[in-house]
Formats: C-alpha cells, sequence, structure tokens
C-alpha cells in the first residue's frame, strides 16, 4: 500500500521532492496552506505529513512554528534534501523573451544574482509549483518561473537554465508529522537521536537561563533554541527547541526535568533518529 502524504503546495514542488526521496512512490496530496495540511493530518491517521521547518540560507519557514503547538502532531522523522533550483518557461521559449520571473519569495531571495544578470523583474508568489503550474495555464512567452526539475516535467515547461540558485549547497529541513500515536522509538546507544519540544516559561526572571542550566552542567547539545509569540502579545513567547540525544538518556532526562520546572507547559512533540546528514556535514 502507498504512503498517504500531506504536503503544502501543488504537486512539484519541493516538499513533493522530498517525500519522494523519503518514501517508495507515495501517494502526494497537495493542500493549500500548511494549516490545511496538518488538520488533514490530524483528522487522518494514515496520512502523514512532509513539512519544511528551516532552510540553511532563508532561516525559518514562516507559519510552520505557530501551527506545531495548535496541532501537537508528533514528529516521527526529519530529512534534509538540496534545494536545486531552475529557470522554467513555455515549451519552444528563449530566454531573450523572458521579461517578468514569479516564485515564492524565498526562491526569489535565494536566485537574485541571476535575476539582477538577466535583468527580470520578480514578482512573488504562493509557491514554487504553483507559479509554474500557472504560467502552463496562462502560456505567457515573457514570463519565466523558478522552480524544481520535478515541476518542469508535471507542467510541461521548459528548464531554460539549471543550478538557477545564488548559493550551491541550499538544503532545506523537513519534518515528518503524524496523529499517528505510534510506539515510541527504543533508545539505542548505537544510534543518534534528536528530541524536539515547545515550551512556555514561567514569568519568572532568569526563567530561560535557569531551565537551559541544565543541559550545560549534563554536557546536552543544542542544536536549535527559537522563540516566537502567541496570541498577539509581547509579554510571553514560546520556544522551539531541538535536543541531541534520547528523552531516556541520563542527560537528557535530568536536562528535561529541570526545564519541566521552569515552564508552565512543556510538549515533547518527537523523539525521532537524526538523519544522516547530522552525523555526514
Amino acid at each position: 500500500m502507498k504512503q498517504k502524504i500531506a504536503i503544502q503546495g501543488e504537486l512539484g514542488s519541493y516538499s513533493h521532492l522530498a517525500s519522494n526521496k523519503i518514501y517508495k512512490d507515495p501517494e502526494v496530496i497537495p493542500c493549500k496552506t500548511f494549516n490545511d495540511t496538518l488538520d488533514l493530518v490530524k483528522k487522518n491517521k494514515d496520512i502523514v505529513a512532509v513539512i519544511p521547518i528551516e532552510n540553511s540560507i532563508a532561516g525559518r519557514v514562516a507559519d510552520v512554528h505557530f501551527l506545531l503547538p495548535k496541532y501537537k502532531l508528533k514528529i516521527i522523522g526529519e530529512s534534509f534534501h538540496v534545494v536545486n533550483h531552475c529557470l522554467l518557461a513555455t515549451r519552444g521559449n528563449d530566454l531573450k523573451n523572458i521579461k517578468i520571473v514569479k516564485s515564492h519569495s524565498h526562491a526569489i531571495g535565494q536566485c537574485q544574482e541571476k535575476i539582477n544578470k538577466y535583468n527580470l523583474s520578480p514578482i512573488i508568489e504562493a509557491d514554487t509549483a504553483g507559479s509554474a503550474k500557472k504560467l502552463s495555464e496562462e502560456n505567457r512567452n515573457d514570463v519565466a518561473v523558478i522552480a524544481s526539475e520535478l515541476a518542469a516535467e508535471i507542467y510541461q515547461l521548459d528548464i531554460l537554465e539549471k543550478d538557477f540558485e545564488d548559493v550551491k549547497g541550499n538544503t532545506t529541513r523537513f519534518l515528518i508529522m503524524s496523529s499517528n500515536e505510534t510506539k515510541k522509538i527504543n533508545y539505542d546507544k548505537n544510534q543518534k537521536f534528536i528530541t524536539t519540544c515547545i515550551f512556555k516559561l514561567k514569568s519568572t526572571p532568569a526563567a530561560l537561563y535557569n531551565s537551559l542550566g541544565g543541559f550545560a552542567s549534563h554536557s546536552v547539545n543544542l542544536t536549535k533554541l527559537e522563540s516566537f509569540t502567541v496570541n498577539n502579545t509581547f509579554d510571553q513567547a514560546l520556544f522551539y527547541l531541538d535536543i541531541e540525544g534520547h528523552d531516556e538518556e541520563e542527560g537528557v532526562k535530568a536536562s528535561l526535568d529541570i526545564l519541566k520546572k521552569n515552564t508552565e507547559t512543556l510538549d515533547i512533540l518527537g523523539v525521532y533518529q537524526a538523519s544522516d546528514y547530522r552525523i555526514n556535514h
């Protein structure tokens, strides 16, 4: 049976590409927004989400962090994928005809050198594959889009230039999420793990300092710590935290106990195997 995967964006997106690499021949379900994607997975235990969480150039992906505490899906894995942008145009078209380039804001930002080189006017669209789909429907010769090679194949567009991005090695991290309360992955000393949680601090002086002290004293590495505001207030923030290790490890467990004492809420979203990308880079 094919694994059903919900993604944000149209078919041919980088989330679609990532899904094809994570699962063999999956059934990919495109969703309009991240909210729609996570809502679908929340209501269907047989569907997983493949969601971009951060990019090596653009930083965190907007909207995703705010939705994690709302849906509280379980993170069951992570995957890193190199992004190779292509400049796409209608069949038989030539670069000399192109005046406008359309794509997602991240893609536009990551291809500024080439956009300036060819004197193109950028226009922001909702997503990369969506701009490719729209171009195939409008069939305009003065417009090109920045999207994946898969999008060119799906929407029957020509690739005017591969590797259109300014910086090579542009990499996106994806989270694999599920509403299915699967059996927790057991600790194995021969494996590397990531524990991800979201917490809200108590409103006391030095709460953040005190909450993180346990990780330092127990030599536990934090690979990501990021705050974001919620409920339209600046008074308190939620924190997203990636911990290197399994929550059954003695040092990690003790550190989490200290963190819990200094927080109003602490939700562990997942304990999962670290991607080989972390080990090899």
